[in-house]
């Protein structure tokens, strides 16, 4: 479990299956610029949750259409019949917003169930076989392992079975100018509203209708959730001349390790490192975890201060330097300790 980066930008629960305490190295990010998404089922009806013609003649969404046509060249005019056609979600307004009990938020075991079961267990292994050539590649092109890859997929999408049913037109435009009440609206209205100038580029430059294209209730798209901007920026074709087609596996394999490599990650260098089980070493991971993702230490200060790492084989001198964050991976109810918790450094 590793992530690279002091950005709004988090890698959604990449695979912990090979964590019990630990240490992580900081070098990688996300892949969609929102939160831990929460489960809603695959074909389920959301009609009764959306609002028509919210977005005619609505002074925000005018004045970005008039920032599109300056700054993009787009129609006004077409963008105009296009909002009016978009329509809020209150579905989505209602998922971005914190679930109502923190301590259920935040039970690592319960978390981990969700995705750790013996059908995407198997579903992965299929995966694996089937596109291991490419694979292969990606690992060859940017030092990604298969195994990162492959298990990022599985949680963001099981393996595209689980791509999203919303109208990412109505979640982007919905989350960019009707942002929920909560103490970071602004900036997170300012992500969204990114992202819909950024979805609007996209489905343009490829020739997509920006009104079919179907993603989770953030605007998250295809088999690896990539959010628009990350689209443009990360996304890579496995073939020249194609624009990329994240509902397929070869590009998502290919766009999810160019994102990775963009964001640091270091071909060889540890993902994990386990935490010493001692009292000593678990009272300082206790007290480090801040549940901050940005790296406040570096591997040699928490050395320095005591804490010992269950690892061979490790040339400690070589990573003195490397920031770290302790994260505490809790059981609700019990402390930060290697039989109850995952504590990692990462």
């Amino acid at each position: 479990m590793i992530r690279f980066s002091s950005k709004l930008f988090f890698l959604k629960r990449i695979p912990s299956f090979f964590i019990s305490s630990a240490l992580v190295a900081h070098g990688h990010t996300a892949l969609a610029q929102s939160q831990p998404e929460r489960s809603v089922g695959q074909g389920q009806n959301l009609e009764e949750d959306i609002t028509l013609r919210r977005y005619a003649n609505h002074p925000a969404v005018d004045a970005f259409i008039s920032e599109m046509a300056a700054r993009h060249d787009f129609d006004a005019h077409a963008l105009r019949r296009l909002f009016a056609r978009a329509r809020y979600s209150a579905t989505s307004a209602k998922q971005v917003m914190p679930v109502a009990s923190p301590e259920q938020q935040r039970n690592w075991h319960v978390y981990r169930s969700s995705f750790l079961d013996e059908k995407r267990i198997r579903a992965g292994v299929r995966f694996w076989r089937a596109h291991q050539a490419v694979l292969r590649r990606a690992d060859r092109a940017f030092g990604v392992p298969p195994e990162i890859i492959v298990a990022i997929i599985g949680v963001e999408s099981f393996y595209g079975h689980q791509m999203g049913n919303f109208h990412v037109l109505d979640a982007l435009t919905t989350l960019a100018f009707d942002y929920p009440p909560a103490p970071n609206r602004l900036e997170r209205a300012r992500l969204f509203r990114q992202n819909l100038e950024d979805f609007l580029v996209w489905t343009r430059d490829i020739g997509l209708d920006p009104t079919r294209v179907l993603g989770s209730y953030a605007g998250a798209i295809g088999m690896p959730q990539f959010m628009p901007s990350n689209i443009l920026q990360y996304a890579r074709s496995d073939e020249p001349n194609r624009p990329p087609e994240l509902t397929g596996a070869a590009d998502s394999i290919l766009s999810i390790a160019h994102y990775l490599r963009r964001y640091g990650w270091e071909a060889g260098r540890p993902v994990v490192w386990n935490i010493g089980v001692d009292s000593g070493s678990q009272r300082i991971a206790q007290a480090t975890a801040d549940g901050r993702p940005e790296p406040h230490h570096t591997l040699g200060q928490l050395l320095q201060a005591g804490l010992l790492l269950n690892k061979a084989f490790l040339d400690l001198r070589a990573e003195l330097d490397t920031p770290v964050t302790v994260v505490d991976l809790p059981t609700p109810g019990q402390p930060v300790d290697a039989s109850n918790n995952a504590s990692n450094l990462r």
